[in-house]
């Protein structure tokens, strides 16, 4: 990474609602590309928001025109892309974004291209406006995707679908995504935030380590076996059962309330 050029301040961190952080993209006159050091911010925002017991569920988001339309080009034809791919800060950071423990959604409107799409892809789930174009266009200059596309789109999506967007370069819309599973709502783009956060506080309120454990059982069971992603699921159960949280839910349960959950 060129260390004259630094665009950390264009990922810029909010507190929309109790429990919820949003993570901005704001680099309009470059369509929110993503430079090394915006992917290096975001890790550490992250590894920071992973220790940070008020914060339940983040949301990744641009603009309504771009959430990010690739990674910075120009810092690819400065340094080249195997230099810029496998920078040890760059690469710390993608392991950071991959690693992250709490809910992790992305509300994308406009282009999520390049490095744009693999962040989407890394996501737990994605709202998108009906504007959302999602596509990895390495192809186009004679690459592939560096920053995992490769893997998650064929898991995500399908392998077939995976293979025509890798060699074709073409990039899918909103309602297709949705038909994929890979976007669970589509909304009208001014929307798209708006209606992300209110179910960024609906996973607030639930119990936190549930939560966690949820992700994880969906993550084990990706390229687990059936009988170890039921062991895991089972230690899973053990493990809440002993928690505050576990026994207030079914007290609030049988007592007719809404659940209070502290994290304990």
């Amino acid at each position: 990474m060129n260390p004259t050029e630094n665009y950390a301040d264009k990922v810029v961190l909010e507190r929309p609602a109790d429990g919820v952080a949003l993570i901005r993209f704001d680099r309009p006159d470059k369509k929110n590309a993503l430079h090394s050091s915006m992917i290096i911010e975001l890790g550490r925002l992250l590894s920071e928001l992973d220790e940070d017991n008020g914060v339940r569920c983040v949301i990744l988001a641009g603009t309504e025109a771009f959430f990010a339309a690739g990674a910075d080009i120009k810092e690819m034809v400065a340094l080249g892309p195997v230099e810029v791919s496998n920078s040890p800060s760059r690469v710390a950071a993608w392991a950071a974004i991959e690693s992250f423990e709490k809910p992790l959604i992305a509300a994308v409107n406009g282009l999520a291209f390049g490095a744009g799409c693999e962040l989407a892809l890394v996501c737990d789930f994605v709202v998108a406006g009906s504007n959302a174009q999602f596509g990895q266009p390495e192809i186009r200059l004679g690459g592939v995707p560096g920053d995992g596309g490769t893997q998650r789109l064929p898991r995500k999506l399908s392998p077939n679908l995976a293979n025509y967007m890798l060699m074709t370069g073409e990039a899918i819309g909103a309602e297709r995504a949705l038909q994929f599973g890979f976007a669970v709502e589509v909304c009208d783009p001014p929307a798209t935030v708006t209606r992300t956060i209110e179910i960024a506080r609906a996973i607030a309120a639930r119990a936190p380590a549930a939560v966690r454990s949820a992700k994880a059982c969906v993550r084990n069971a990706v390229g687990a076996t059936l009988e170890n992603g039921l062991a895991f699921e089972r230690f899973s159960v053990n493990c809440l059962a002993m928690t505050e949280d576990a026994k207030e839910g079914m007290l609030a349960f049988t007592e007719k309330r809404p659940p209070v959950f502290t994290g304990r």
